[in-house]
C-alpha cells in the first residue's frame, strides 16, 4: 500500500471475501496487526468490517471474531443472513453486505483522502469509480496470486492502487508461533468460493 502518512484513510473490509482470499493464500489473518498496519499508513478514521451472521443459532463460529473486532478498534457491521432452498431443494444461505459497504464508503468520501477496500468483487468497480469522482484515492487489496485470481480484472484496473494481499502476509499474517485465536478459525455465513 502506498499511502501518504498524512492522509485521512478509511478501510472497508468485505469479511467473507478477505477470509476466503487469505485462506486461498494459506495464511491466517491477525486483525490486531492489520489494524496497526492501517494506522501506520495515515490517520485511520475508521476500519469497517462487514459480515452476515446466521440467525436463530445460539452459537456461530464467527461470533467470537465479531465480538473481538468490535472491542478492538473495528466498526463491525452485521446483518442476518437469509436462508432459502434452491431449485434442487438444497439449503442455501445468502448474506451479501455489498450495499451496506457501498453506502458507508460514499458517506465517508467527504471525510477522507483515501479508502482501502479489502475485496475482489467486480461489483465494487462502480463504487470505486464514484469514490474517485469524489476526489478519493482508492486502494484495493485482494490477490492475483491464486488460480483463478480472487480479484475481478475490472476492479483491479479501476483502482488507483492495487495491493496483492500476499505482499502484506508478513505484516498482517498470524505469527506461526502464536496460538490460534480470533480470526484463525473464522467462518462466515457466506463462506465458499469468492465471487468476482
Amino acid at each position: 500500500m502506498t499511502i501518504s502518512r498524512f492522509s485521512r484513510i478509511a478501510a472497508f473490509i468485505d469479511g467473507p471475501n478477505l477470509y476466503a482470499t487469505a485462506k486461498a493464500l494459506d495464511f491466517d489473518l491477525d486483525y490486531k496487526r492489520l489494524l496497526n498496519e492501517l494506522r501506520s499508513r495515515g490517520t485511520l478514521t475508521r476500519a469497517f468490517y462487514y459480515t452476515a451472521i446466521i440467525e436463530d443459532q445460539e452459537y456461530t463460529s464467527i461470533r467470537p471474531l465479531v465480538d473481538w473486532l468490535d472491542y478492538n478498534g473495528f466498526t463491525v457491521i452485521t446483518k442476518a443472513s437469509k436462508e432459502f432452498f434452491d431449485a434442487n431443494g438444497r439449503r442455501k444461505i445468502k448474506g451479501n453486505m455489498a450495499i451496506e459497504l457501498a453506502v458507508h464508503a460514499m458517506e465517508s468520501a467527504q471525510h477522507v483522502d483515501e479508502i482501502i477496500l479489502f475485496s475482489g468483487h467486480g461489483d465494487f468497480r462502480v463504487l470505486v469509480q464514484a469514490l474517485q469522482r469524489s476526489g478519493v484515492r482508492v486502494t484495493v487489496v485482494s490477490t492475483l496470486s491464486t488460480k483463478p485470481p480472487m480479484i475481478a480484472d475490472e476492479l483491479r484496473r479501476q483502482a488507483d492502487v492495487f495491493t496483492d494481499l500476499l505482499e502484506l502476509r508478513n505484516k498482517i499474517g498470524r505469527e506461526p508461533s502464536i496460538r490460534p485465536g480470533p480470526g484463525s478459525s473464522e467462518r462466515h455465513a457466506s463462506d465458499g468460493p469468492a465471487q468476482c
